[in-house]
Order: C-alpha cells, then sequence, then structure tokens
C-alpha cells in the first residue's frame, strides 16, 4: 500500500534555485540594492523556499519537486537545506503568520490538481526566499535584509534556515456576543473608546451613536459599533468634502463667490457652503449635462463614472488611492490599491471589463539621505521601487495594460507617499444600472475572508503616526492578481448568460469589506447575513472580524434565488469560490447579522447610512507676505544651457523609462499608442490611446494633470489655480494625440493633510471652487473621484521634539477622452527636417515653483503661474481642430521644465532604433529674456511641429478664436544639437538624452 495514510505527516523544505551557468535575475538585483548600500557584496545566490506540510510518499514527494516548483530548463529543486558557502551570510525572508501568501496558495491548489482535491484540507503551504551573501559580515546582513529585503511588518527574518516541525494554522474561535457598554459614557470616555478602538469617530458621532442606542434601550454589540465606524469613516463617507463650512478669505479675491450654487455670503463676507462637494464638483457636472452634455452615462453613484464611447457600449473609469497601506507596506499597498481599483471598474453596473490601467505616485526624493528620514519611515527609492512592482505585478499578472501615469518627487511626501491607482473599462449600455431586489441572495465570490485589512477604512481616515506600523501591521494587505482574473472571468461569464445576466446587482468588497458591501447594496431594502457562512482563510476569525475585513479579491452579488444554480455552475469552472450569505430585503429595512444561530447584530439601514451628523468645518484662506517668500535672484543669471541640463536631470521630468517599461503595454491587443513613443519608444507621450471595439476605428485616450506647485503655499501658491492648471494639463495631454475636447471627462483626486486645521480646510475649499469653475469652463463634466485626508506624519525627533511633516496639498486630475478618428492621432517626438516648431500661448514670467527654481536657478517672477478660463478652453479647441485638419505633425504638451524641456523631450523623442539622434534643431526664437522663454511653465502652452508652408494657416485659426499668433521657435534639421544662439545653448541631443535617462535609470 504506497497511499498518502500510509505516510507520516510532517513538513517538507524544498529549495530552488537557477541552474550554474544561467543568470539568476533575482540575485543581479540584490547585488544592484547592496552597492546602492555601499556594500562591497562579492557574490550573492537566492533560492525560493517551499515549506510543504502534509502526510506525502516518497511518489509524491518526487513529483512535487520534479513537475511542481521549478523549471526542469533552468532551475533545480532539492529537498532539504543546501550548504551555505564558505565566507557566506545566509538570510531567509518568510511571511509571518497570516499574511496573505499567493504562491503558496497556487502550489497548494496545484499539489489538489496532481493528487486529488481530498488531499486539500490536509496540505499547508508557506513559501519564503533564501539569500545567499558573500562578502559581508553578519551584521551588515542583517542591517540589509531589514533595509532592502524584507519589511519586518510582513515579513520575518532568519539567520539560519528556516525549517518547522509544523506550519502556523488558526485556533478555533470560542464565540462569546460581546456588547460595549456605550450608554452613560462621559465625553472623555466616548472619545478614549473611539481612539483605542480604532474607530477614529469624532465626539460628535460617538454622541449620535450613543443617543440611537439610548432611543434603542440598549448597549451596542462590538460587530454594530464597527460597522458604523465603516460606514462612517472619511475613507468611505467623505463627510469632509460634503460638510457644511463656514469659508473666510481675504476682502480681495480671485473667486467670484456670489451665484454660486449651495453657496451664500453673509454680511461680514462669510461664505457659508452647504456641502463642499455637492456645491462644486458635483454641481459643474449636473450643470453641464443640464447644459447639453449627454454622453455621461453615470457619474457619482457607483462604484466608477461612466461615459459614452459609441450607441453600444460606454467605458468607465475610476481611480482610488492607497496611500496609508503604501507608507507601512508599499508593494502590498500599491498592489492592493491596483487590485481594488480594478475590482471597482468590474463591479459598476452589471460588470465591466477592465481595458487599462494608470498609476500616479508621489514620493520624496530618491537620493535622500538616511540620517535625514524621520524614524521608521521607509526610504523613498525603496518605497518607489516597491509600489512600481506591485502595481506593475498586479496588472501584468490580470492581463491589463498599464497605460498612462506620472511621478512628482517633493520632500514632503517622506513620511505619506501617495499612491493613485486607476482602470478604464468597457461596459454595454445595457448593462450600466444594476438594483438589488427584495428576496435576492447576498453571494459572495472569490477570495477567502482572514485578518488582513481590518481596520482599513478607519486607518485610511487618521493621520499616520511613526508607531503605525506597530499599531496598524493587520490593516496591510497582500493581493493575489490571479485570484482576481478569475472572479472577473466568472462574472464576464454570468453577465453574458445567454438568458440574461445571472444578477441584479453587484459590488465589490473595498473598504469595509463586507460591512460596506452589503450595507450598500442592501442599504434600501435591508439584508440578513449569516456570518458563519463565509469561507475562510485560517479558523479563529469572529464575527466581527469575518464582517469588516477587507480581504482581497472578493465580490457581492445580489442573485435571484433562481438563478443561483447556474451562478455556481459557471464559479465551479472557473474555479472560484461562491458562498451564499443571506438574502437582502427585510421587513424593517434593518441590517440583521447572525453568527452559528445567534443574532449579533440589528440596526436601522436608515441609521446607518443617515444618522451620521454630518460636521461642520472653518476654513480660512489669508494668504500673507509670509506665504510667498521672493526668491533670491542670482547676481548673474545661470547660463540657460546649464539649467536646461539640470531641468532634464531633475527626477520629475527625467526619464521615467525604468518604470514604463515593467508594465505590459500590449497585453489585450487593443492598444494604439503606448506611454513611450517615437522610433526607439523613447519618448515620453502626452497620453495614450486604446481601442475598446477592436476595428471601430474610435479611440479612448488617458492622460493626467498634477500642477502642486501652483497651490503650494509655501511658495505663494493658491489651491484654486493647482485645480485650474491640473484640468489644463490633463486636457493639453489628451488635445496633444487627437483627443475630442468636447468628449473629454475628468476625475479629481484630493490629498490633503488633516483638514481640523482651518487653513488646510481653506485650501481644500479653494481647489474644490477652482474644479467648479475648471470644469464648467472647459465643459469637462467630473464623473468620479476620490479624496485622502490626514496625510500627515507625526514623530518625535532625536531631540525628543514633536514634529508633523505635512504633505503639499495635491490634486491629482485625470482625464478620458474620446478619439473620433484614429487616423488623425499625433505623438510628441519630432518627425521630419526642414519642419518649423511653434508655440501655440502665450508666456508669462510667473516662475514659482518651476522646476527650474527647483534647481536653483531663478528666472522671472516669484509667483505662481495662472489659468486664463477664457484662453484656456479655446486654445485647446483650436489645438484639437488643427490636429483633426492634418496641420500638425506632432504635439507636446509644454508644462514641466517650460518650452525647452519640451522641445529637448521631442528631440530625444526622435532618436532612431539604432540610438541615434537623427534629428536637431536650431533655435531662432528671438526672446527678451531667454530664461523666462525657455523654462516658464505658463498654462495652456502647446510646442507643434508643422510643415513651413502651414505656418499662415495656424495662424489664421489662432486669429479667428481671438488668440495670438504663434511663435516660431526654430527649425528642424538632421544636425543632432539644440542650438539657440539667443539663448547660449549648443548641446548634442545625445548628451540631453544621457542627462534624461540617467538619474531614475535604475
Amino acid at each position: 500500500m504506497s497511499d498518502q495514510t500510509s505516510s507520516s505527516r510532517r513538513v517538507h523544505r524544498f529549495e530552488v534555485r537557477v541552474k550554474p551557468g544561467r543568470h539568476d535575475p533575482k540575485a543581479s538585483a540584490v547585488a544592484r540594492q547592496a552597492q546602492g548600500a555601499s556594500l562591497a557584496l562579492q557574490d550573492v545566490k537566492t533560492a525560493r523556499i517551499y515549506l510543504v506540510e502534509g502526510a506525502f510518499d516518497k511518489r509524491q514527494i518526487d513529483s512535487i519537486q520534479s513537475r511542481l516548483l521549478a523549471d526542469p530548463v533552468s532551475e533545480g529543486c532539492i529537498e532539504g537545506v543546501s550548504p551555505v558557502g564558505h565566507g557566506a551570510q545566509l538570510i531567509e525572508v518568510h511571511p509571518l503568520p497570516g499574511v496573505m501568501d499567493p504562491a503558496a496558495q497556487s502550489v497548494r491548489d496545484a499539489i489538489a490538481d496532481l493528487f486529488g482535491a481530498a488531499v486539500l484540507n490536509q496540505t499547508f503551504v508557506s513559501t519564503g526566499t533564501r539569500f545567499d551573501l558573500e562578502g559581508i559580515s553578519s551584521e551588515q546582513a542583517q542591517a540589509f535584509a531589514q533595509a532592502s529585503l524584507a519589511n519586518e511588518v510582513i515579513h520575518r527574518i532568519h539567520a539560519a534556515p528556516f525549517h518547522p516541525a509544523t506550519l502556523p494554522k488558526g485556533t478555533g474561535y470560542e464565540f462569546v456576543l460581546r456588547r460595549i457598554p456605550l450608554r452613560g459614557l462621559t465625553v472623555a470616555q466616548l472619545e478614549k473608546l473611539s481612539r483605542d478602538a480604532h474607530l477614529f469617530l469624532s465626539l460628535d458621532e460617538m454622541q449620535a451613536i450613543q443617543k440611537e442606542f439610548d432611543l434603542l434601550g440598549r448597549d451596542p454589540t462590538d460587530i454594530e459599533l464597527e460597522t458604523l465606524a465603516q460606514t462612517w469613516s472619511e475613507h468611505c463617507v467623505h463627510k469632509t468634502l460634503k460638510a457644511t463650512v463656514r469659508y473666510k478669505g481675504p476682502a480681495k479675491d480671485t473667486i467670484t463667490w456670489t451665484g454660486r450654487p449651495g453657496h451664500v455670503v453673509q454680511s461680514d463676507g462669510t461664505v457659508i457652503i452647504n456641502n463642499l462637494l455637492k456645491s462644486t464638483v458635483a454641481a459643474a457636472t449636473f450643470e453641464l449635462i443640464a447644459d447639453g452634455v449627454d454622453w455621461a452615462l453615470s457619474v457619482f453613484k457607483d462604484n466608477s463614472g461612466v461615459i459614452a464611447l459609441d450607441d453600444t457600449y460606454g467605458v468607465c473609469i475610476k481611480v482610488e488611492t492607497h496611500n496609508h497601506p503604501s507608507a507601512i507596506e508599499p508593494y502590498g499597498g500599491a498592489a492592493t490599491g491596483a487590485g481594488g481599483c480594478i475590482r471597482d471598474v468590474i463591479g459598476t453596473g452589471l460588470g465591466a471589463h477592465p481595458i487599462a490601467n494608470t498609476d500616479v505616485f508621489c514620493v520624496a526624493s530618491p537620493t535622500m539621505k538616511a540620517a535625514d528620514q524621520p524614524p521608521r519611515t521607509i526610504h523613498p527609492k525603496r518605497t518607489l521601487t516597491e509600489v512600481v512592482a506591485g502595481v506593475r505585478d498586479y496588472g501584468n499578472r490580470m492581463g491589463i495594460p498599464t497605460l498612462n501615469g506620472a511621478v512628482q518627487f517633493d520632500d514632503r511626501y517622506i513620511g505619506n507617499p501617495l499612491v493613485f491607482c486607476g482602470c478604464i473599462g468597457l461596459i454595454p449600455r445595457d448593462k450600466v444600472h444594476g438594483n438589488t431586489q427584495r428576496g435576492d441572495r447576498i453571494v459572495a465570490l472569490g477570495g477567502r475572508t482572514g485578518r488582513d485589512g481590518i481596520h482599513g477604512a478607519t486607518f485610511s481616515s487618521t493621520e499616520l503616526e511613526h508607531t503605525s506600523a506597530d499599531e496598524f501591521s493587520h490593516a496591510v494587505q497582500i493581493g493575489n492578481a490571479i485570484e482576481e482574473k478569475r472572479v472577473l472571468d466568472a462574472i464576464m461569464r454570468a453577465r453574458d448568460y445567454k438568458g440574461g445576466p445571472l444578477y441584479n446587482a453587484m459590488t465589490d468588497c473595498g473598504a469595509g469589506g463586507f460591512s460596506s458591501a452589503v450595507g450598500e447594496m442592501g442599504s434600501k431594502v435591508g439584508a440578513t447575513v449569516h456570518l458563519d457562512r463565509a469561507p475562510l482563510k485560517y479558523a479563529g476569525l469572529s464575527y466581527t472580524e469575518i464582517w469588516i475585513s477587507e480581504a482581497q479579491e472578493r465580490m457581492v452579488l445580489a442573485v435571484p434565488p433562481g438563478k443561483l444554480a447556474a451562478l455556481k455552475a459557471i464559479c465551479d469552472e472557473e474555479h472560484v469560490e461562491l458562498a451564499d450569505l443571506g438574502d437582502f430585503g427585510t421587513p424593517n429595512d434593518e441590517l440583521v447579522l447572525n453568527f452559528r444561530g445567534t443574532e449579533v447584530g440589528r440596526m436601522p439601514m436608515h441609521f446607518m447610512h443617515d444618522g451620521i451628523p454630518m460636521p461642520t468645518r472653518d476654513a480660512v484662506w489669508a494668504p500673507t507676505a509670509a506665504n510667498a517668500p521672493a526668491i533670491a535672484q542670482s547676481s548673474k543669471p545661470a547660463a540657460v544651457q546649464d539649467t536646461l541640463l539640470k531641468v532634464l536631470a531633475h527626477p520629475t521630468v527625467a526619464s521615467k523609462h525604468w518604470i514604463v517599461r515593467q508594465y505590459d503595454h500590449e497585453v489585450q491587443g487593443n492598444t494604439i499608442l503606448k506611454p513611450l513613443v517615437g522610433p526607439a519608444n523613447a519618448g515620453p507621450g502626452d497620453a495614450a490611446i486604446i481601442e475598446p471595439v477592436p476595428g471601430s476605428g474610435r479611440g479612448v485616450s488617458i492622460g493626467c494633470g498634477l500642477q502642486i506647485s501652483a497651490g503650494d503655499p509655501a511658495i505663494g501658491g493658491d489651491p484654486y489655480q493647482m485645480a485650474l492648471g491640473g484640468i489644463d494639463e490633463a486636457i493639453r495631454n489628451l488635445v496633444c494625440v487627437g483627443t475630442d475636447p468636447d468628449r473629454i471627462a475628468i476625475l479629481d483626486n484630493f490629498c490633503w493633510p488633516s483638514c481640523k486645521k482651518p487653513e488646510n480646510m481653506g485650501s481644500l475649499v479653494r481647489a474644490a471652487e477652482g474644479c467648479y469653475d475648471g470644469a464648467k469652463a472647459y465643459r469637462t463634466p467630473f464623473v468620479s473621484g476620490k479624496d485622502s485626508l490626514n496625510n500627515q506624519l507625526s514623530y518625535v525627533d532625536a531631540k525628543g521634539v514633536q514634529r508633523v511633516i505635512e504633505i503639499p496639498p495635491t490634486l491629482l486630475i485625470t482625464g478620458m477622452g474620446i478619439v473620433q478618428d484614429l487616423s488623425r492621432i499625433v505623438t510628441m517626438d519630432a518627425k521630419k527636417a526642414g519642419n518649423v516648431l511653434v508655440l501655440v500661448g502665450t508666456t508669462h514670467a510667473a516662475m514659482a515653483g518651476s522646476i527650474s527654481h527647483l534647481v536653483g536657478s531663478h528666472y522671472g517672477d516669484a509667483k505662481t503661474s495662472c489659468v486664463d478660463l477664457t484662453v484656456g478652453p479655446k486654445t485647446a479647441r483650436t489645438v484639437a481642430g488643427l490636429i483633426k485638419n492634418r496641420l500638425v505633425v506632432s504635439a507636446h504638451d509644454c508644462s514641466d521644465g517650460g518650452m525647452l524641456a519640451a522641445v529637448a523631450e521631442m528631440l530625444i523623442a526622435a532618436y532612431d532604433r539604432d540610438g541615434r539622434a537623427t534629428l536637431g534643431c536650431e533655435m531662432a526664437l528671438a526672446a527678451e529674456d531667454a530664461g523666462i522663454a525657455a523654462f516658464s511653465e505658463t498654462p495652456s502652452r502647446y510646442v507643434l511641429e508643422v510643415e513651413p508652408g502651414t505656418v499662415n494657416a495656424i495662424n489664421a485659426a489662432l486669429a479667428k478664436a481671438g488668440l495670438p499668433a504663434a511663435v516660431v521657435l526654430g527649425t528642424l534639421n538632421t544636425g543632432g544639437s539644440l542650438t539657440w544662439k539667443n539663448g547660449g545653448v549648443n548641446a548634442s541631443v545625445r548628451d540631453l538624452f544621457t542627462t534624461w535617462r540617467g538619474p531614475l535609470d535604475w
């Protein structure tokens, strides 16, 4: 007899290494990291570790070893522990117990496929990585592992081979219904309970809950209190942006306050704003819809916004932030941010198919010295490396192209990196809306529930402290893209079922887990949930943990009972787990929660969703001379060529090819315009384009705008102008590739420091007002958005002084537009010698916060730039008309770095596949001040390449629109150099390319 039962149960350890003579990419990456840390590593070897616990016979072990764990062509696998080389230090990194281990899950499933499903419940797997580091001491190896190889929030570092006798397993949960003594608590006790229990509710909110349970005549159970904390969190309900605001600003203001919807100007000049979000961002959209924007199909009421692509399809878009988790665990935070945004698209209406991803990152300088970091923060280079890897792995593994993005650098992001993840989807127009019906089953699809992500919504709604990595490690989630791909495939099949969709409504399990998903879907009809029916990753979870866990890759569907069997059959074929948790609809529209036959929670849905006392916020905007420091002028202006090289080397401007090339841009086969353009794919494209319906000739463009310096109070900026500048930049990027400006939708993502400070709330008000004016002026409706507040780090420095680092107010504008005719798109790479470069738009001397100022060349005035809401929209539509009429050969947005940097990028993009600079440019611009002309970042400007004979036609079109004539910058040639006599520039394009490519060439 040679079956499994005859074998003893134990943990088998396997090591998988690259065969001798073959390249080990992980080892090479570790060597580069060590070099960056000034460690003199002589050699690095790596191995994947698999710990497999089960009762296997020798034949089965041989099968696992030879058929499952290693690629027989390039890898070898041994069971046991290979010896450590002489003089080498061994480091192993393994996940902490309970941390999601997707590779282990895949191995476990594969073992079940090999030997039958019966072994599944008796098999446990864990993975790890071994590093053999030669040439350094054990102390150096340990420090290197902590800094570069592991994150102790989710990993355990071992200095010896890890081979436990048994793998960690959950223990059974002893059910005890807990009630929280709430009635009768004092103000101080309510505030303490809110903080200690990680509820992060205000005193008013805690008192409202106390009053409700006084009326009910009982104290809340723990699950009821947690449900309200999730539902009422800043992350879920956006209570700051929906607040009533008392705003006081300067007597002379650039904003006209009278006549704005929801605004009342009092006699003393105070402006009362009733629901800031509704009165600004949303108001602009609904006014545009009333004024004829009939192509916005669904706005502000679903997981993503939807606009019309054509008569059959819509396209939807959502951009989320995952900042706080990424500050603690960058890889997992970014990956789950990407996965969550993808699920938002999947969960729109009756289901959209994800067709593209985007990302934007804001981090501190990658060259920051470790001594300058606050305690317990992760170095920004590692943060950027790992957030890129998280987004990369999730999108690539799901088969979704990542097509557009940006990176901004500012040292104030050291404690709170910003991680924006976006997704675009294709949805049939008859599937845009769903509606939960009474009697529908509450069905959960996808990943199992674990402790990962508990308190994620409330954690995202509070301020970070230097102890957050310890206190909120349970809020860190690890994603599994393969699981989400299976869920997607099952949902698409169920949506397109031959008899019609197999469900009436759907949403994803995002912030708050089941509590938010079921709570939202059942808000009008009620729901009864049996929490013990939820599949768990491991034993030991309490009913409250099951309810609020934000474990990833889960969707909730409202399924008519008669369609449940058909859905189950699809899920079985796609290897997606399905759980029937209960049903929607209760007599009193209540939420009823049960566990093991006991009612553990019962609350009215109306109190959950409408009972929150909306706050009144005080907002102040009082710019002073201290807010706008004068910028010292050099006794001798910096040479333009020297400044150009510094500008191109600034990480915000420098090539992001290291990031871009990690993403798959062409999976699904619909990408028309990739992020890098030109013959050698060297140039930074302004926007990406996809063709969602192959062969239709109609495209969707994706771009973004981020003008942080324009709104930075530290340099006299105005967030009102940051909003206008972001909208203007996003539209410019889209127009430059051939987008119809009358078919552009935009999204807002506000990331702010704490708005408990009236000054920060004042800056948020001004940014929201800018969104209103900008959207109306450009006729670009907001269709979705998200905010992330409290982005600041509190810590105690080495001298015992309390410090707070606030991020600069940051508003990302993402744009999605329709390209009516793909045959008319243009790119930014210079095309042909003899063509002329012209500048459309007027250049001003306001240059505070420009890249040239950041690199120390202080040309122009110490004022931030402003958008003209008449000129900007006119210019965008005129340039779009020139492109449509084929009068433009190439076009480039004139933004970070100014005009001369834009021209340099166009020449760099013309590099051929053999690495030769094929084009140069002889600049003929006669400027009174070359520094201002070269480096001003005035909005609403475009650099266009045109044929010489079309300049008059272009100027005629500009004149017809009431705009000034284009400024001729120079002529393209084959010299391979950028020359400008008036500016003192004579630089080879190869030198420009090397300078631009080098800083982030990791």
